[in-house]
């Protein structure tokens, strides 16, 4: 499928992933329409942070994920959707499990009856890498087993599952793609890399930091987008779950001591309690297998994580944009 001029949705186009891959998809020539989560203040989270003139372009609807009314409208004469709404901090799905069944599982469900019954094109459904918890095996690929180790990962999983059960059942144009660790700016001050930027820029000496033995598998925000649109773009990814993954990790603590280096190589780390995981939820490593992307599709990574870190670090320390975050307390 080529994408320039289709009509494209962006749910979550509010949110880090979102509001880059919305203005990736402008700069493809697409038509696009952006679902926003309604709000009193009338924003549209990091939309907000585009500039008028690529918000010209754009079609903003606000609602909610969890209503099929908004949903049907939102979808509305749309080809392709990119469906990213979710509610995402891991420590918060311990304390209200209930919000994310409805937003992540329910959400996903509205799109995809919405889909069945518009006639939609071709549906992404936006997974995470959580869902394969702890490694059994590296690289992980798409047939690795699923673990629950989060009340979070769960929902994913089953929102996962639902849309291949509506591709098995109704043969929608259901893919699933599954990011591994996306990081860049924008990025929420529940992740890890905002957390640490943050509290650097900031002027922070001692740093609040959780367990530093897990490693990630980080993806360049850009290249996260590129994977959606490669993706999309490719037929041979219909009723597939594909990882957007670098295929190289890197624990907490060696990440973290290079941000030090980076910014301030005079800070140090100090464990906070509160930032670690409950016992036996801790993914402790996410090493992503990005061979079956590659083969269905033109994707590869372009940025290396010291191309991709220096980027973030010069966003944050634009004090416009380090000002959104409050790095003197713990981001749940």
């Amino acid at each position: 499928m080529n994408l320039t001029s289709k009509n494209v949705l962006i749910t979550g186009s509010d949110g880090f992933i979102g509001s880059h891959l919305t203005e990736e998809l402008l700069s493809k020539g697409c038509h696009v329409r952006a679902f926003v989560y309604y709000n009193s203040f009338n924003s549209w989270g990091w939309l907000d942070n585009l500039g008028q003139e690529k918000l010209a372009q754009i079609e903003v609807v606000a609602g909610d994920i969890r209503d099929r009314g908004s949903v049907a409208k939102a979808m509305k004469g749309i080809d392709v959707v990119f469906h990213l709404a979710a509610l995402i901090g891991i420590p918060y799905s311990y304390d209200s499990p209930e919000s994310y069944v409805g937003t992540n599982i329910t959400g996903t469900l509205n799109v995809l009856e919405e889909a069945r019954r518009q006639g939609t094109e071709r549906v992404l459904v936006t997974s995470t890498s959580e869902v394969y918890g702890t490694a059994q095996y590296v690289p992980i690929d798409e047939l690795h087993p699923f673990q629950g180790q989060s009340p979070y990962s769960a929902t994913k999983i089953g929102a996962d599952r639902m849309a291949e059960s509506y591709y098995r059942s109704f043969n929608i144009p259901v893919t699933i793609v599954r990011p591994f660790n996306t990081y860049g700016p924008r990025q929420s001050a529940r992740a890890i890399i905002p957390t640490v930027i943050s509290q650097l820029c900031n002027g922070k000496e001692a740093l609040s930091l959780g367990s530093l033995t897990p490693t990630r598998d980080l993806v360049y925000v850009k290249d996260t987008a590129r994977g959606f649109i490669a993706i999309a773009e490719s037929d041979d990814t219909i009723g597939e779950e594909l990882n957007i993954a670098t295929q190289e990790e890197i624990s907490i603590q060696a990440l973290t001591e290079k941000l030090i280096q980076a910014i301030n190589p005079s800070a140090s780390i100090v464990m906070d309690e509160q930032r670690v995981r409950p016992e036996n939820s801790e993914v402790e490593r996410l090493l992503g297998s990005n061979q079956k992307i590659k083969a269905l599709t033109s994707w590869k990574p372009e940025w290396t994580l010291d191309q991709g870190l220096a980027s973030t670090i010069e966003w944050f320390q634009d004090p416009a944009n380090l000002a959104a975050y409050k790095s003197d307390i713990y981001n749940v």
